[in-house]
């Protein structure tokens, strides 16, 4: 029976008389002397050491005496001990449990192979476990507007209890609390306030505080009473508080709150006041952003003076992150703000608390009933080429979308459509997830980009003329040969050559609508059955401007892209029979030559306006450009006085005394400072105009050379005169001074004189 002796009998090396005595060996020798001889035997040698080390075991270890039955190895372990066998000789295994974790999405793993551009679908379905458990942390904000409510609190531990009884028997309540960040201005900075920010006449009043963890995850109903009712009411300046910092450290913080891997995890929320987010930090000088991490320090978040609030996307992702569905149970003043928060926090709830709390199991209760009867399936690192779309098929459905799916109510399956639109190098995946919920669909994708085809093995196939093989349908050409069935020889070219030849402008081969044969190209025909044509195939003649759904009209011929017009047709299209009575001008012109007639409509030259191309509103103004030739023309200077028969050609003038009709005039100074009045008339053409110049110039009197040097000499004598004057009154007036100081000095001494006498 003692299957390691058998393999050491059955040895064909061991004399009979040595496997007679291992066998009774095998029975009064402890264990360790049967490894040993299973260690030697498939060497066959030193026998005789492992039987005397056989005997030393037997004389060292005499657990069991002689005739005694080895069954008196197995004894519980007080008598095992008893009898002399050490206790780290006692082998007792131990039970080993493993569970299983429920199931609630299915399929769980999914491979996909597509096919670009092709999509495919496949059901998922959501059940919700019977008793799933439930990890609810109670946040309470401990403000002094909330100190009715906190007493409140403090007896509802067994109430809190039953109702999570009565959703699962496996529930678990944790309890932190939050006010405000201690900093001017959020809270008094003074300290015998920062000791005691409530009310003086409030006695049960702790210090200022940012957010505390009080109770990690319980299910001892007298720990978490025990816990809450130690906890008193603090205090702050403004009413927003820092929900956010709280939610964000127990949303991050998992090891400290103490959530479950596999549980529902809720935040019930409950305070009377707005919130803080990011950017309000700058009122205290805080300008570092929320870092997202966990800094708890003795239950106290340690960064709250340091880091500015998170914002609610941040929170929003974080929440997502680690399955944590938001509860918010608030006074009525505040619901309209969480109601607009909840729309940015996906799965979340709302609820009205009363004055004071004394409704919050019931508000907690019907808010997880909300949450679990309502699932929303959405993804995570989806491929940047990939779709997908959710169609939800339950009771209470949402609308097929691309980023979420929504199922309200029991009975919750989706179809989840995807599709690649591109073909991918390497395999990847994506996940589908519940929000709010561990369980998650792992998809992985990779991409059918490649035609699995039977090829035939002939490596010089007939049907590319003995030159190549069969590939998918295709010739690939041995070496020396091109073409569709390998029948042109490359001779002394190479294959680069002939079919540059192919491209026009570097551009496409043959235009992609031909084949590059010994470099010249075979066009293909096109899908009505004529040819495309060209030297690149670049032509067809079915892509012509069509005109009352005909090409070219039905008067004109299709070529190379372009429509050939009919005789006494033009346009386009052909749409137009030729004519030009539309574009006589009185003066029985066509466009006053400033354009063309075209389908009846003059086309007029850049600048000038239809319908008869008579005006030019964006050219320059001919009183200026024309100015030059003008004073060439009637009065013989300027600079184009040399060369003025250039402006005869353009110009046809007239010299008048008067204009007899008032009209436009142009009247402009011209090279000797004279002003010229002038008439212009374009005629037809564009750089043609008629003149009419008036024979008068106005031109200024010149300087009188008298005036101006007798005036120059004036004016010096004055200035001189002036300056004389100026001179002659500084002597007089520092004369004066002079004098006063003398007249002042002599009346001092005829005072000493007196004096003196008397």
């Amino acid at each position: 029976d003692h299957g390691i002796n058998c393999l050491v009998c059955k040895h064909p090396m061991f004399p009979l008389s040595i496997c007679v005595v291992f066998s009774l060996l095998s029975v009064i020798v402890p264990n360790e002397c049967s490894i040993c001889l299973n260690g030697l035997h498939r060497k066959c040698y030193r026998q005789v050491l492992c039987l005397l080390w056989s005997f030393f075991l037997l004389f060292l270890q005499n657990f069991t005496k002689a005739g005694e039955q080895e069954a008196a190895r197995c004894d519980t372990r007080a008598q095992l001990i008893k009898r002399g066998c050490k206790l780290d000789e006692i082998i007792s295994p131990k039970n080993n449990l493993t569970i299983q974790e429920p199931v609630q999405l299915r399929p769980q793993k999914i491979n996909l192979r597509l096919r670009p551009g092709l999509s495919t679908t496949f059901s998922v379905s959501f059940k919700r476990v019977q008793g799933y458990p439930v990890d609810l942390y109670y946040l309470m904000d401990l403000s002094y507007s909330m100190k009715d409510d906190l007493e409140n609190v403090k007896e509802l531990g067994q109430d809190l209890f039953a109702a999570l009884k009565s959703i699962t028997e496996h529930g678990q309540i944790g309890f932190g609390a939050f006010v405000d960040k201690t900093v001017l201005p959020y809270t008094n900075t003074n300290e015998k306030k920062l000791q005691k920010p409530c009310d003086e006449n409030y006695q049960q009043c702790q210090a200022a505080f940012g957010y505390r963890h009080v109770l990690s995850m319980t299910k001892s109903e007298v720990e978490f009473k025990s816990k809450v009712t130690e906890q008193s009411i603090s205090g702050n300046l403004d009413s927003p508080e820092g929900s956010l910092d709280a939610m964000m450290q127990a949303a991050v913080c998992g090891d400290k709150i103490g959530w479950r891997n596999s549980s529902t995890r809720l935040i019930v929320l409950t305070t009377d006041a707005g919130f803080h987010m990011a950017g309000d930090g700058k009122l205290a000088g805080i300008l570092e952003p929320n870092d997202e991490h966990c800094h708890m320090k003795n239950n106290l978040y340690t960064k709250s003076t340091e880091m500015d609030y998170p914002s609610v996307g941040q929170l929003a992702m974080q929440l997502a992150k680690n399955n944590i569905q938001p509860i918010f149970a608030v006074t009525q003043n505040v619901e309209i703000v969480y109601k607009q928060l909840q729309q940015m926090i996906p799965n979340s709830e709302v609820g009205v608390l009363s004055k004071n709390s004394d409704n919050v199991v019931k508000l907690i209760q019907d808010a997880y009933h909300k949450l679990s009867s309502k699932v929303t399936l959405t993804h995570v690192n989806l491929p940047a080429n990939v779709s997908v779309v959710y169609t939800p098929k339950c009771a209470h459905a949402g609308p097929a979308m691309a980023s979420e799916g929504v199922c309200d109510k029991v009975g919750i399956s989706f179809e989840v459509t995807v599709t690649v639109a591109s073909c991918m190098e390497n395999t990847e995946s994506f996940t589908i997830r519940p929000q709010g919920i561990k369980d998650t669909l792992t998809v992985t994708l990779s991409t059918n980009c490649e035609c699995e085809c039977e090829d035939p093995k002939n490596s010089n196939h007939p049907h590319c003329k003995g030159k190549g093989r069969v590939s998918c349908g295709i010739c690939s050409c041995s070496e020396g040969f091109v073409g569709q069935f390998c029948e042109c020889s490359i001779g002394d070219k190479d294959e680069h050559s002939l079919r540059a030849s192919c491209q026009r402008n570097n551009g496409t081969e043959c235009e992609g609508q031909g084949d590059c044969v010994c470099g010249r190209c075979q066009c293909h025909t096109t899908e009505s059955g004529s040819s495309y044509h060209g030297d690149f195939c670049e032509c067809d003649d079915e892509h012509c401007e069509k005109s009352h759904n005909k090409l070219c009209g039905g008067n004109g011929k299709c070529n190379c892209g372009k429509c050939e017009c009919f005789q006494g047709y033009e346009g386009s299209a052909c749409q137009c029979r030729k004519s030009s009575a539309g574009c006589q001008t009185p003066n029985n012109t066509v466009c006053y030559g400033r354009g063309t007639c075209k389908c009846d409509q003059c086309e007029c030259d850049e600048g000038y306006q239809r319908p008869k191309c008579h005006e030019c509103l964006g050219c320059p103004d001919p009183c200026q450009t024309k100015l030059n030739c003008i004073e060439c023309l009637g009065f013989d200077s300027g600079p184009f006085k040399k060369n003025c028969g250039a402006c005869s050609k353009s110009i046809y003038h007239e010299m008048v005394d008067q204009f007899p009709i008032t009209s436009k005039q142009c009247h402009q100074k011209d090279t000797e400072g004279c002003w010229i009045t002038f008439k212009l008339e374009q005629l037809v053409g564009k750089d043609n105009y008629k003149a009419e110049i008036l024979k008068r110039r106005d031109c200024p009197e010149p300087p009188s050379v008298t005036a101006i040097i007798g005036g120059s000499i004036a004016s010096v004598a004055v200035i001189g005169i002036l300056l004389l004057m100026l001179i002659k009154l500084f002597i007089y007036m520092k004369d004066l001074k002079e004098y006063r100081k003398f007249e002042n000095e002599k009346k001092k001494s005829k005072w000493a004189e007196v004096s003196r006498f008397l």
